[in-house]
């Protein structure tokens, strides 16, 4: 099978940085970041919530095989930004939402558990 062993999905191998950072060339204040061990779950949840910033013009993702466990995540700024600024803001907006749905969904459970006694 040409598959790859399942541990590859996850794990970063010695040396392996978990996200790279190339600057694009062929447009001002762009990024692409490359995010290893990570899928469509990731890259869309981030691109999202970069979209909502009004300082970035662009944010897009791809999966370059769907063999390869990476998200190739493409950020474009105004000149006001730059795509790391952008990056950092949008995943502690992420963490921040996650962790509220976290609450709320302990609470919501906590009351159904209490309701069926």
């Amino acid at each position: 099978m040409n598959a790859p062993p399942t541990f590859e999905c996850f794990l970063l191998f010695d040396g392996e940085k978990k996200i790279t950072i190339e600057k694009d060339t062929k447009v001002p204040n762009a990024s692409i970041f490359t995010i290893n061990k990570e899928d469509h779950t990731l890259g869309n949840m981030i691109r999202a919530q970069l979209l909502k910033d009004p300082l970035v013009t662009f944010a897009g993702y791809k999966n370059p095989h769907p063999l390869e466990h990476k998200i190739l995540l493409r950020v474009q700024t105004t000149p006001d930004s730059t795509p790391v600024e952008a990056l950092k803001s949008a995943i502690n907006d992420l963490m921040s939402e996650l962790s509220l749905f976290e609450e709320r969904f302990q609470e919501a459970y906590k009351e159904k558990c209490e309701n069926m006694d």
